[in-house]
């Protein structure tokens, strides 16, 4: 076997995946098993560079990921000869999706620019219509929200701007959330945000995908203490609770949060984590048994696994 010499940034570059999807491959798949340096940070061989290459030319191809993971490398070759051959007989593709999507973004954005609120919900609903409405969110509302959040810090937005835009996600949202399943033979998930977290979209938007996959849905919104959402999951006993953490700065005041609200929540119910905030806090999440879910493409895969809780520890 191979030394395991290149960091995660060589095999991000090298195979075409972003890191927070390799990072839940591996956690959920065991796709490979990274070494790690003296400090620590993962290492990587050739072997699993080339094993990565492969997998996600077979997701490329259409398959889930859960479904190739555990092939062996030869058969995962010839299962993506076949498929890049039925590919290559098939009739000439209609205009790329993510080329629609690109088109989309950059309207979405002119109309931010714009301050036109009435046709930035238009172009979301006809990304919904076109995408459905999971992938809306990820490859338009989520990418737009991220750079008119980074143009507004930079100062080339106004905090109208930024409003607007989440004023007609909100609305967005909601109204795709409010065609959710109410059938109670459903498994419930329950999403909110920590207390102090009050950026509320990456909880919206994992609420919509699980409502897309025949989940009910209980959104309490943003900055709900853990006793709060404690409480909710007492009365009505999800099968999953879900908060999404953005802020980075939240720090201790998270840690005692989400350690609070596993402690407080039904044994039955798994705690799922997500968002960009829970940098330095995977030794606490393993501690007290939570999941975390690095990004809505990971939060999709997981639910289609079944979310089976994790035992308590």
């Amino acid at each position: 076997m191979s030394e395991k010499q290149h960091p995660i940034q060589v095999v991000v570059r090298r195979t075409g995946l972003t890191a927070d999807v390799l990072r839940a491959w591996e956690r959920r798949y065991r796709v490979v098993e990274p070494g790690r340096s003296p400090t620590g940070r993962r290492l990587y061989s050739d072997e699993d560079i080339e094993r990565l290459r492969l997998l996600r030319r077979a997701t490329l191809s259409g398959r889930s990921i859960g479904q190739v993971s555990a092939l062996p490398t030869a058969e995962l070759v010839r299962l993506i000869r076949d498929d890049e051959a039925e590919e290559a007989r098939a009739p000439e593709p209609a205009p790329q999706r993510s080329d629609l999507a690109q088109q989309l973004r950059l309207e979405a954005l002119d109309a931010v620019e714009e301050l036109d609120g009435t046709r930035l919900r238009r172009l979301l609903q006809r990304a919904a219509t076109a995408f459905g409405a999971e992938r809306a969110l990820e490859e338009v509302a989520a990418p737009v929200l991220t750079e008119v959040g980074d143009r507004w810090q930079a100062g080339d937005l106004s905090i109208a701007h930024e409003h607007l835009l989440s004023a007609v996600i909100r609305q967005v949202v909601g109204d795709l959330l409010q065609s959710a399943s109410d059938d109670v033979d459903r498994p419930l998930a329950l999403f909110a945000t920590p207390a102090g977290e009050r950026h509320e979209f990456g909880a919206l938007m994992a609420a919509v995908i699980a409502a897309t996959r025949g989940w009910r849905i209980l959104y309490l919104g943003a900055d709900i203490p853990a006793g709060d959402i404690a409480r909710a999951a007492l009365r009505h006993r999800p099968r999953l609770v879900a908060v999404s953490v953005v802020s980075r700065e939240l720090g201790r005041q998270l840690a005692a949060e989400l350690s609070e609200l596993r402690e407080a929540l039904p044994s039955e119910a798994t705690l799922v984590v997500g968002g960009r905030g829970l940098a330095r806090h995977d030794t606490l999440l393993d501690e007290i048994g939570a999941v975390r879910i690095d990004g809505l493409a990971a939060l999709r895969d997981y639910l289609e696994t079944g979310a089976p809780a994790p035992e308590r520890r």
